[in-house]
């Protein structure tokens, strides 16, 4: 991946107050993502790589480098074949 991801025309993520969950609206969609999505979800800006957004949460959870991208990877490639995320 070497454009910075950023949501679709349309798309929006954030905090339902109804719900009291994070939510990635489409149109038509509604995703309700797990814990470790939103932490992705809540880094996709338009501005910072993936490789960024992997750096980022390996030092905020202390957590391999490789574990944080295979699971960036997974998700940013499964909403993009949804259409929510541009690559």
């Amino acid at each position: 991946m070497s454009a910075p991801p950023k949501f679709r025309p349309g798309v929006k993520f954030r905090f339902d107050e109804t719900r009291q969950a994070w939510i990635l609206l489409a149109p038509e969609k509604l995703f309700l993502p797990d814990a470790i999505a939103v932490e992705i979800l809540k880094r996709v800006d338009g501005r910072r790589s993936s490789g960024e957004i992997v750096e980022e949460l390996a030092a905020a959870f202390q957590a391999p480098r490789d574990v944080i991208e295979r699971d960036v990877t997974a998700l940013l490639g499964d909403l993009a074949a949804k259409g929510t995320i541009a690559l």
